[in-house]
């Protein structure tokens, strides 16, 4: 299973927040390159970016940060956090990600997303869910839609998206352990996906658990800036 560490940023620096909450915000370190260097030097080799002030404006806005960690370290970045626009994308894409992160806009603007998909290949993306009782949630996790999460898994999976990553907005910054039954439903609906499980880990077990559940990948964050997971324990 592949273990993703996660950066998650804000005013250029590394930050946690707890179910989303802005004002929940804690910073783990002011360089986010040294952290990506510290994945990176204990054999991790692929990341998830997250900008969080351009999750919050609607456009891209931490590129440059992108632009570093990709330039100077060799970690696959997928790159997500305000990505509404073909303009996004290309930034994203020239500031070094090998994958763009799309969630609000593959709920809301499907086509948009489906043209994104043609002109760049389906294989460049990776698609993100946010969860709650097994609906979609966007907003900011404030607005559940009625779609559940087969359907939209499904939709995407039939237009070629390969990869996708779902948290549950109930667990995710808690370290009270992963949705485990919502992705063991998921990988049995789905057993051809390349499933990524996000939000929850709270301990090395719960890393296997998720692997033994069938899950090809997980997003860790919170548990290795608490200091819960050695990064020796995960390489």
């Amino acid at each position: 299973m592949e273990i993703i560490p996660a950066i998650d940023i804000i005013d250029g620096k590394c930050v946690r927040l707890t179910q989303g909450d802005y004002a929940q915000k804690k910073v783990y370190n002011e360089h986010p390159l040294e952290v990506a260097m510290a994945f990176e030097d204990a054999g991790l080799r692929r990341l998830h970016l997250v900008d969080l002030d351009g999750a919050k404006a609607g456009a891209v806005k931490n590129w440059k940060v992108l632009e570093t960690l990709a330039g100077k370290t060799g970690l696959v970045i997928d790159f997500g956090g305000g990505i509404k626009t073909a303009a996004d994308v290309e930034i994203v894409f020239n500031s070094g990600a090998a994958l763009a992160t799309v969630g609000s806009i593959a709920v809301k603007n499907g086509a948009l997303f489906v043209s994104w998909l043609q002109e760049y290949g389906a294989g460049r993306f990776l698609l993100g869910a946010d969860v709650k009782n097994e609906k979609i949630a966007v907003g900011g996790w404030l607005e559940t839609t009625d779609r559940w999460i087969y359907d939209f898994i499904r939709e995407y999976l039939d237009k070629g998206v390969q990869q996708v990553f779902c948290t549950d907005v109930s667990k995710d910054g808690l370290l009270q352990g992963p949705a485990l039954d919502l992705y063991r439903n998921i990988v049995g609906k789905f057993p051809e996906l390349h499933f990524i499980a996000s939000g929850g880990v709270s301990g090395i077990d719960d890393v296997h658990r998720l692997g033994e559940v069938g899950c090809k990948g997980v997003i860790i964050g919170k548990a290795i800036y608490e200091g819960r997971i050695k990064l020796s324990e995960l390489c």
